[in-house]
């Protein structure tokens, strides 16, 4: 029905929501590969991740894995950075919209060999993430958007009560820091891709971002496990509340217990991890309770459909 070079030619160019890209699915009957469930993905403008009717036409799955390839650019910097000096390499930065730069970042004098190889390997991980996800999208790929490593934990951290109004805090100071700022995203990344499951119709996406989320549920456990043996529950319940202070009404988030009763894994009464929309993840990131598209370690926003946070102002 369609030639091989007008299929391609359709794919290529739908990026994310192209409308000639869905009907050609749907008249091929694959509509699986590239429509994704208007549940909680879908708005007009700046698209929101909040729930909408499903009427309004829902982003495709390379919106979804793009909104992913943004956090993953995040994670990457901030972990790469904090083991080997640098970030992703500029190969692996350029795409759609407009690339940023990274601010701050260095290298953490790890003391404890087992702190360091954990991080040596989270980042790998997820430098191996960015170049999954760049492969999977091709062309339609954003580009790593502005990323603040640098007065956005400080920000996080006075919001949260670990420091002063007029101190600052420096998250590759030293690994304690390091572990806390990695606490920050961890819990976030997992909520992120469980949350998103549910939108996912075509199984090859779903079970990959499945993958994912298993290495960020492992990359979370050795940051609340590294935490706990390190005595800095009451830290990490800040950062905890500070979280639960953005992502809406519900007291959702978890810390890590305490000395003589530890929350290493962090689920409802059925031992089920939490979700949190695309939406709400913003608003963590974005360092905002309010409907926003830019803010704290995103100070220009994401590249790509999906940018814009919740109300929960």
């Amino acid at each position: 029905m369609f030639g091989k070079d007008v299929v391609v030619d359709m794919i290529n160019r739908s990026a994310e929501n192209e409308a000639d890209r869905r009907n050609f699915l749907r008249t091929a009957g694959l509509a699986g590969l590239g429509v994704v469930g208007a549940t909680a993905l879908s708005g007009t403008g700046a698209l929101s991740a909040s729930a909408a009717p499903a009427a309004a036409a829902a982003p495709s799955d390379g919106a979804v894995l793009n909104f992913a390839l943004n956090l993953e650019y995040l994670e990457a910097e901030f972990y790469l950075h904090a083991y080997y000096g640098w970030g992703v390499p500029s190969a692996l930065t350029g795409g759609k919209g407009t690339r940023g730069g990274v601010t701050g970042g260095r290298k953490v004098a790890f003391k404890s060999k087992a702190i360091a190889q954990y991080a040596k390997e989270i980042a790998e991980d997820e430098l191996n993430h960015v170049t999954f996800l760049r492969r999977a999208l091709g062309s339609a790929a954003v580009a790593r958007p502005k990323i603040d490593l640098k007065s956005s934990f400080t920000a996080a951290a006075r919001a949260a009560g670990l420091i002063s109004a007029k101190q600052t805090f420096d998250p590759f100071a030293n690994e304690n820091n390091f572990l806390l700022a990695a606490f920050i995203f961890e819990d976030v990344g997992v909520t992120a891709y469980k949350g998103a499951a549910p939108l996912i119709d075509n199984k090859d996406y779903l079970e990959a971002a499945a993958g994912i989320l298993a290495v960020e549920a492992y990359h979370a456990g050795i940051v609340r496990t590294s935490l706990y043996a390190k005595g800095l529950y009451a830290a990490a319940q800040k950062i905890s509340d500070a979280r639960d202070s953005l992502d809406g009404p519900k007291n959702i988030d978890q810390g890590i217990g305490r000395k003589k009763s530890g929350n290493l894994v962090p689920t409802d009464a059925n031992s089920i991890v939490y979700s949190r929309t695309p939406g709400q993840v913003l608003n963590v990131v974005y360092l905002n309770p309010a409907k926003v598209s830019k803010g704290g370690f995103f100070p220009s926003g994401l590249n790509g459909e999906v940018k814009t946070s919740d109300d929960n102002s």
